[in-house]
């Protein structure tokens, strides 16, 4: 299955790093997702980043749900982002 990953918050100006799809086998779930990500993009991953698929907040990249992922979701990572 294919899915989109989308990068926003903080890290959006090293998103060019990250691949805009995943080929990913047809039962895999978000840990998969993770783990081929964090294996491609090493060190661009933090454990506060928030998780979405596709569009529901599931968690952080150190603390989610386990989730399903289907042909077509979308995975979106966001950093913090802190100031005032």
């Amino acid at each position: 299955m294919r899915i989109r990953i989308r990068l926003t918050g903080r890290g959006y100006h090293v998103a060019s790093s990250l691949p805009a799809e995943l080929e990913l086998d047809d039962q895999a779930g978000l840990a998969d997702a993770l783990r081929v990500l964090g294996e491609q993009c090493d060190g661009l991953l933090t454990a506060s980043m928030m998780v979405l698929v596709d569009g529901r907040h599931v968690g952080t990249v150190g603390s989610y749900q386990p989730t399903r992922l289907q042909e077509g979701s979308e995975l979106e990572l966001l950093a913090p982002v802190a100031g005032g």
